[in-house]
């Protein structure tokens, strides 16, 4: 069990802080390209209905991520 949360279990309204990546390969890459590193703050904006995808603030713009790929990106409070 990782000691820390995956940015998919942020609610609306919070903030955290990058800790590292789970992700490999090109969406490893991809979430880089986006601003997703360590010590970046991502605020989750809005939840869809069905919970899937999610809006977050990253880096000044607003980024929708699949739980897929949001529950790779390790954060911290």
């Amino acid at each position: 069990m990782s000691a820390y949360n995956s940015l998919n279990e942020l609610q609306k309204g919070q903030t955290a802080k990058v800790k590292a990546l789970a992700a490999t390969g090109s969406m490893r890459r991809r979430l880089q390209d986006i601003g997703l590193i360590e010590g970046t703050r991502v605020e989750c904006l809005q939840i869809s209905p069905g919970g899937d995808p999610i809006a977050y603030l990253i880096r000044g713009a607003v980024i929708a991520l699949r739980l897929e790929d949001s529950s790779n990106i390790l954060i911290c409070q």
